[in-house]
């Protein structure tokens, strides 16, 4: 093998390790520090170091000789695969590290259904308040409940709908409760996150909150606050759409 193989040889490990490691945890061949920590640490490494040895090899004229392309290659493919775990940590460091996010903080929505689907969860049902709360409001200052002039019945049918549309496995849908349960399973990683949506009657018509947690993990990198924001435009669109 020429030396200058090396650094490709390396960024090609670096990619492997990456792309494994989601699927590897969700067929149970191993847990998540290896599948979430190690194998991106381990990816970062090796795709670093394939781009420093593929930079290091272009400027030496006998070793780059006849082998520009595949050092290009080499230098590109380590630095995109070692810019995922740089990502992902700076995507973890600016967020709050949480994992529990509702509309509502103050009295969020309980799960009651789902509660059994969370016995072996690290993470329990239960809200952990203030603590919580108070960091969801610094950073996702965004989320409210959604106000509308829809009669409760109709919105909670209505809401049900909307998260059928979002791929969601529904647990339970009780009308009378203005309750819906619902569990959403990530694409990569196989995590399960678990929904509750909750309408209430007010004067002017009923007022609807979300909450969504992870079953593991510190933080979830905004997953769940994204997921409110996406399952609230949709809904909003169908209210507009009346």
């Amino acid at each position: 093998m020429k030396i200058s193989r090396i650094a490709l040889v390396l960024s090609i490990i670096a990619l492997v390790l990456l792309l494994i490691g989601g699927p590897g945890y969700r067929m149970g061949l191993w847990g998540l520090g290896f599948g979430l920590m190690d194998a991106m640490r381990y990816a970062l490494f090796a795709g670093a170091a394939g781009a420093i040895l593929a930079i290091v090899f272009l400027l030496v004229p006998k070793v780059r000789a006849g082998q520009t392309v595949t050092l290009v290659m080499a230098l590109l493919l380590g630095a995109l695969v070692a810019a995922v775990p740089v990502y992902v940590r700076s995507t973890a460091e600016s967020l709050p590290f949480i994992h529990d996010i509702t509309t509502d903080t103050t009295n969020p929505p309980e799960f009651v259904d789902v509660k059994p689907l969370r016995q072996d969860a690290p993470n329990p049902p239960e809200y952990a308040g203030e603590e919580v709360a108070a960091q969801q409001r610094e950073g996702y200052p965004d989320l409210e409940p959604l106000e509308t002039e829809m009669d409760p019945e109709a919105l909670v049918k209505l809401a049900e709908d909307t998260a059928r549309e979002q791929g969601w496995e529904i647990v339970s849908a009780v009308t009378a409760d203005g309750r819906i349960e619902a569990t959403d399973t990530t694409l990569w990683y196989g995590f399960k996150d678990d929904i509750v949506i909750r309408v209430r009657a007010t004067e002017d018509g009923s007022i609807l909150d979300v909450r969504s947690k992870s079953r593991v993990g510190g933080s979830d990198l905004g997953k769940n606050a994204a997921r409110i924001r996406e399952y609230l435009d949709d809904l909003r669109d169908h209210l507009d759409a009346q």
